[in-house]
């Protein structure tokens, strides 16, 4: 695959999933911007490769999100990737928690695919790709609000999927279940606080949820992205796709 022609958004870009997806896309030759709030974490992976660039943002406020393509231009790939967890049993979540939850997993996706696909008229290819989670493909406890948000991820991709079908622009949702990133290793600290389980067993808890018994590499939703956006895959529109080992 050769991407030497194709820009690229991916924000929340830092850590995590961003930063493997940026260097994937830079490999294969795409000019990628990454985007966050942090701009030590950016840094940090725009050092692995010439062909990334960095542009700080907030991807909750509409301003800051403007701003961010201002400086960037028209994207050919445009990958709403930030988000945040929190866990908390339903009665015990408050109302800021709920909001900070659907602003960022949710809010956050809209405002960012809006304005990429603004810049993109005029264009005959583009591809807007929002990284949901198979929390929005079913419930998990203690984590109600990024799980209702993360449904709405994908109803909002699907419905955005229609408005572009005939324009050459294709909208998908990747869904990992539970990845081997800084987020999760939040989540065994919290399980280690709260059970007192040793960290082998902590995050053995959260592995059986894939029935592979692992957890999701980045590389592997970075793999499902790329195949996105390289050829044959003009028919993918609308889908939310499971990289969960099987639990979807």
């Amino acid at each position: 695959m050769s991407l030497d022609s194709k820009s690229v958004l991916i924000t929340g870009g830092g850590t995590g999933v961003g930063a493997d997806m940026a260097r994937a896309f830079a490999n294969q030759g795409a000019r990628v911007f990454i985007s966050g709030r942090t701009q030590t974490s950016l840094d940090n992976a725009a050092s692995q490769h010439k062909n990334i660039s960095t542009v700080t943002a907030d991807v909750t406020d509409e301003g800051s999100v403007k701003s961010m393509f201002d400086q960037i231009g028209p994207m050919d790939i445009v990958i709403a990737n930030a988000g945040a967890a929190e866990s908390a049993p339903l009665i015990k979540t408050d109302l800021d928690s709920w909001n900070r939850m659907i602003a960022v997993n949710l809010t956050g996706v809209f405002l960012t695919l809006k304005e990429g696909l603004i810049r993109m008229q005029g264009k005959e290819w583009g591809r807007l790709i929002s990284v949901a989670s198979t929390a929005g493909l079913r419930g998990y406890s203690y984590v109600a609000p990024y799980s209702a948000a993360k449904h709405g991820v994908i109803g909002l991709t699907k419905s955005l999927a229609l408005e572009v079908a005939k324009k050459g622009i294709t909208a998908n949702a990747l869904c990992p279940g539970f990845l081997n990133t800084e987020m999760t290793d939040r989540s065994v600290a919290t399980i280690i606080d709260k059970t007192g389980m040793r960290e082998g067993e902590a995050r053995a808890t959260i592995a059986k949820n894939n029935p592979q018994g692992r957890l999701i590499e980045p590389a592997e939703v970075s793999a499902a992205a790329l195949w996105l956006c390289g050829e044959g895959s003009e028919g993918i529109n609308g889908q939310a796709i499971s990289i969960s080992g099987g639990e979807i």
